[in-house]
């Protein structure tokens, strides 16, 4: 594997070039001398840990912040962004992880939004759209209304919206995500077409695999600043993660089986209806057992954010019940907490905050919206969701010294990084939140985990903590329903697998020998029923240790 982390030699045709760029906050350094240098008509991913100072850097690209230290040359000349609209104007586009469109509008609107004075609002508008579509292959409707789109039409809409404002330079943010396999060839093809037409994209993600099939050249940044630039010719999977963390790449598989015949939760024909009676949920039904994970593969928008909500209490369903096992409260000492009873109880009517008291954790998709107040600090987001429980409470008053303590042993051993308890959620990088909030729901002791995308946006060190936690409360007993865009990993750490489509739970699969590719079938809708593993296509787990084919 060859290695650079020198300055970027003068002379070369950069679409960008980033010199010795330094930015601090109160308390942290958040980039330190990084070096960037990105060719014209070429995909330059940047890799890096959760806090590795990637978010900052393309921040100070795109105008959004301004650098303390160092130069930023656009077509090898110099520039300050003083906003977002400076860089735009040199050409340089962003699409950020989480979508920014505006659903009651059309696929037209949308584009032209802020952008009215480019080709008007109408024809002009129109044909545009329509040219830039055929040209990069992006399949765009102007006169779809976004809210009918699925997740990979609107991130061809974004991708469109940034060519459509002239950018000749893409940062594309975490882009696959919430693709299935074959959204993600198309994104790849999407790409090779804007690359083959001299555009630049800067492509931030954690796939380390998907990051060598589709890049020209790689960057990494460590603790804030770039250690190595490599060609993926030269580079595997291990050394790429190591060159991010210093330590192999972690893997979700589980190798045995810990599934008992006492059942946790059990849905039984669950309904919710929407607007105008459209079910959202239809007849829902499954049962999770102690020790049990089980995994729910969809693409986003097809009733998994629903189910969710019935399930914690935001919403209540139409019909259908909702039981839980019975709880046995421990003594206190080191057998303190919750014990399964053996029975279940009904619980389809109860609020959320019982539901919470009585072990039902829940990791969020959406950490800003559902899992954090962003701008309180890390002790108080401590107690969000357990107000009455210890030991963020004493009888019926706040004790706040404990969950101030508490917060301390959380930050310790989920490795938060942050320089003390007392700065805001907002401060952190979107890994350290999300093992802020993993750390907080699994101190609770749940006997029963919602896990929606725990390790969504984290990189490959946070990732294995968190599988790590997941895997150990599994082996004492917990039953988990995980919902993930990571088809891999959905496969590794479940038991059982099901997948939802238009609200209906529509199959389900063996996780020892399905592969991600049928999966993505199926949660496309082309396959139901229960799915066998194609006699030519191989086992997922054949590179998978020898010991996990005993599960």
């Amino acid at each position: 594997m060859a290695t650079s982390s020198s300055p970027p030699q003068a002379g070369t045709a950069n679409a960008v070039e980033l010199t010795g760029i330094t930015k601090r906050f109160p308390g942290v350094v958040a980039n330190h001398d990084i070096h960037l240098a990105v060719r014209k008509g070429t995909v330059h991913a940047l890799c890096g840990e959760n806090g590795a100072g990637k978010s900052t850097l393309m921040k100070i690209l795109y105008g959004m912040q301004k650098p303390d230290e160092g130069t930023i040359a656009v077509d090898g000349k110099q520039v300050t962004f003083a906003s977002p609209g400076d860089a735009i104007d040199r050409g340089i586009g962003m699409v950020h992880q989480h979508f920014m469109l505006a659903d009651n509008l059309t696929v037209l609107e949308n584009v032209v939004l802020g952008s009215e004075k480019l080709h008007g609002i109408g024809a002009k508008a129109r044909a545009k759209i329509v040219e830039l579509s055929d040209r990069y292959g992006l399949d765009v409707r102007p006169d779809a209304l976004v809210e009918t789109l699925g997740v990979a039409a609107r991130q061809r809409v974004e991708i469109l919206k940034v060519l459509y404002r002239g950018a000749t330079t893409l940062i594309l943010d975490e882009p696959t995500a919430v693709l299935v396999p074959q959204e993600v060839d198309a994104l790849f093809d999407n790409l090779r077409e804007l690359k083959a037409e001299g555009l630049s994209v800067i492509f931030i993600s954690h796939k380390l695999g998907e990051v060598l099939s589709v890049a020209d050249e790689i960057t990494v940044i460590r603790r804030g600043t770039t250690v190595g630039t490599v060609v993926p010719a030269e580079t595997t999977t291990k050394q790429l993660a190591e060159l991010m963390v210093g330590s192999e790449l972690p893997t979700p598989e589980t190798a045995e089986s810990t599934v008992t015949d006492r059942p946790v939760i059990e849905v039984k024909n669950l309904k919710l209806l929407g607007e105008g009676g459209r079910a959202l949920l239809d007849d829902i039904s499954f049962t999770i057992h102690e020790g049990e994970v089980l995994g729910l593969a969809g693409v986003e928008g097809n009733g998994q954010t629903e189910l969710v909500d019935a399930l914690i209490g935001l919403k209540h369903a139409d019909s259908g019940t909702l039981r839980l096992a019975a709880v046995e409260l421990q003594a206190e000492g080191a057998e303190a907490g919750r014990k399964t009873a053996g029975e279940t109880e009904e619980i389809t009517s109860w609020p959320t905050r019982k539901r919470r008291e009585q072990g039902i954790g829940y990791i969020p998709e959406d950490r800003h919206r559902h899992g954090l107040l962003l701008e309180s600090p890390l002790w108080e987001n401590r107690i969000l969701g357990h107000v009455t429980e210890k030991p963020n409470s004493k009888g019926v008053w706040l004790d706040l010294k404990s969950a101030q303590d508490d917060t301390r042993r959380i930050v310790e051993e989920y490795d938060v990084r942050t320089p003390g308890i007392d700065v805001t959620a907002a401060s952190l990088s979107g890994g350290n939140q999300q093992k802020l909030i993993v750390g907080r729901e699994m101190s609770h002791k749940p006997r029963f985990l919602i896990a929606a995308h725990p390790t969504r946006g984290v990189d490959v060190g946070a990732q294995a903590q968190i599988w790590d936690q997941i895997r150990e409360a599994r082996r004492e007993g917990l039953a988990v329903l995980l919902i993930s865009a990571d088809l891999d990993e959905l496969i590794g750490l479940s038991d059982t697998l099901r997948v939802i489509y238009r609200g209906r739970l529509v199959a389900d699969a063996d996780p020892a020998t399905i592969t991600p590719e049928q999966l993505g079938s199926a949660m496309t809708g082309a396959a139901s029923g229960h799915l066998e593993q194609d006699t030519d296509q191989p086992a997922h787990t054949e590179d998978a240790a020898p010991e996990d084919e005993a599960r």
